[in-house]
């Protein structure tokens, strides 16, 4: 555990490529090497020593002291054979960013695991890992870093957690750690969720996976997790062509959907659909509480979009909430234009001032357990400084979750902006704002049955 540990949170990092070597087919190359060595020296805040095999003729016999971790950009053959010089010298965990290794290869590999006690992330991990804490990037994107949070990411595929990459620097969703495991000869996912379960800074765990060796272990591990930390889940490989790529993309044995769809639901995994589920999910359950009853409340200032989140909320089997006499007639009282029947249209002038009023006394209501805003700016009078009353008024009210939906495009990015780094999250479109309140539902259901 703790050389799995040495791989997030090393010391001393020693990265081997070369300047010069470029696979016909592969990912070792000079700009690979560069690359992975520019984010090194920009972000990590350890030390970081840098071995082009070509310029200095590979591991020089006694290295002055023995790095933690080794991170490996070269072709199979010469992947290994340093490897093997490294781990003579003390390292005990290697990242393997390349591909293409053969199952003799792979053979030394787990050869050098079991005489050096060595831990290994890969081989083919494509970008290796990030550690927002310490700056720890071995990703070849050059001068691209998430902002620090609690969402942690592990992705079987390089191409997935790319993606997901991406979408958390586009937004600036948090990310504590990200792991691309590649072929998994070593460190798999029960090594990762071992860790992460323990890792201060990760609150929800994201996994993306295509198959695993030990089905049962993981999902023991797993239900253990989900009582203090939710894990989400996307499968890739549920059709039988899919599934075959799978096993060749990523030596992964994808195995039937419905057997993997069973074991997410005995372990209390939240499984998603799709990418955007898997960061809108995350997003939710990394800012707001588990929701504990069915029943929802939408304050709006427009009419339209609130019977569409009416509707969405039907389909996502929630309940809109029954308001109290007592809420509706101070509501009404304060406000004798607003009907205060849920939804809630507080009609198209409502400002800061209105939106405070009534979002407060609706999260006060008993009947009341997770409340959608919707505030449009186009056709309307609100502006984006208006939205930061929102978390103000759920700050009062820290055990019933609330999501904001500015709905469209740019009124959507004008108060993502204001909302960034508050705990409200915010989604573009009533449907996606309620299937949030409905995974803070289902988590709340996890982590009380668990």
């Amino acid at each position: 555990m703790n050389q799995v540990k040495t791989i997030f949170e090393p010391e001393r990092v020693i990265l081997i490529g070369s300047n010069k070597t470029r696979e016909k087919v592969g990912m070792a190359s000079p700009e690979l090497f560069r690359n992975v060595a520019y984010n090194m020296r920009k972000f990590f805040r350890g030390k970081t020593r840098i071995l082009d095999i070509d310029a200095k003729k590979g591991v020089p016999k006694k290295l002055p002291k023995a790095p933690d971790l080794g991170v490996l950009m070269l072709p199979p053959k010469q992947s290994i054979d340093h490897a093997w010089r490294l781990a003579e010298q003390g390292v005990k965990t290697f990242v393997i960013i390349t591909g293409g290794f053969k199952d003799a290869q792979r053979q030394l590999l787990l050869q050098l695991k079991e005489k050096h006690g060595v831990r290994i992330l890969g081989p083919n991990t494509i970008m290796g890992v990030i550690n927002t804490a310490s700056g720890l990037n071995t990703t070849f994107e050059r001068g691209t870093m998430p902002k620090k949070g609690n969402i942690a990411v592990v992705s079987q595929s390089g191409g997935v957690g790319a993606y997901l990459l991406d979408w958390a620097c586009f937004f600036g969703v948090g990310i504590s750690k990200l792991a691309f495991m590649g072929d998994k000869i070593d460190v798999d996912d029960f090594d990762l969720l071992e860790y992460l379960e323990k890792d201060k800074n990760t609150k929800v765990i994201c996994l993306y996976m295509e198959g695993t060796k030990d089905g049962r272990k993981l999902v023991t591990k797993a239900a253990k997790i989900v009582k203090h930390k939710p894990i989400l889940v996307l499968k890739g490989g549920i059709t039988e062509a899919s599934a075959h790529r799978a096993k060749s993309h990523t030596a992964s044995i994808a195995g039937s959907d419905h057997i993997f769809d069973a074991a997410f639901k005995k372990a209390g995994m939240i499984r998603v659909e799709n990418i955007e589920d898997l960061m809108n999910a995350a997003i939710a359950l990394s800012k707001q509480p588990p929701m504990r009853g069915d029943n929802v409340a939408i304050v709006s200032n427009v009419g339209g979009p609130a019977i569409l989140t009416a509707d969405a909320v039907a389909k996502n089997g929630l309940k809109l909430a029954a308001l109290s006499k007592e809420t509706k007639l101070a509501i009404e009282k304060k406000y004798p234009g607003v009907d205060a029947t849920n939804p809630i249209d507080l009609i198209a002038d409502a400002r800061a001032e209105r939106y405070s009023d009534v979002l407060d006394l609706v999260l006060a209501d008993r009947n009341v357990d997770g409340v959608v805003v919707v505030n449009m700016l186009k056709s309307t009078f609100f502006k984006p400084k208006d939205a930061r009353i929102i978390p103000k008024i759920a700050a009062r009210h820290p055990h019933k979750p609330v999501v904001d939906v500015p709905a469209g495009g740019e009124d959507f990015m004008l108060v993502q902006r204001v909302l960034a780094n508050t705990s409200i999250p915010v989604y573009n479109l009533p449907e996606k704002g309620v299937q949030a309140l409905k995974v803070l539902r289902t988590y709340g259901l996890i982590a009380g049955k668990h």
